[in-house]
């Protein structure tokens, strides 16, 4: 019994803090079961209705309780990948922004930026 409040990795946050390392967490979670193509787009292969519950079932126990209850009436778990990537996935854009821009005024040494010490 024990065994079903542990969690293999975070849960997703309502917040939105770990959303990019949920995801990756997910994806390799995921293709280890199997059960990857339940939340893919779809292909030739239709997948079974168990590996969508399976799915669906591994999905719902990493979201916040919050989550879970905002989105209970999702049944298909591919649905309920691409609702989150809506609605978190935007923080690539933001961090990828912050985190170009450090680059480019990281300073080396004695040179004021990164293409200075590049040439």
């Amino acid at each position: 019994m024990s065994n079903l409040n542990t969690l293999d990795f975070i849960a997703l946050e309502v917040f939105r803090r770990n959303y990019l390392k949920w995801v990756q967490d997910v994806k390799l979670h995921l293709t280890a079961k199997n059960l990857r193509l339940a939340i893919e787009e779809e292909t030739d292969n239709p997948v079974s209705e168990a590996k969508k519950a399976n799915a669906m079932i591994f999905i719902r126990r990493h979201i916040h309780d919050a989550l879970q209850t905002e989105y209970l009436a999702e049944e298909d778990p591919r649905a309920l990948w691409f609702t989150l990537a809506d609605r978190f996935d935007h923080q690539k854009d933001i961090f990828l922004l912050e985190a170009r821009h450090d680059w480019q005024h990281l300073r080396f040494q004695d040179f004021k930026f990164v293409h200075e010490y590049n040439y």
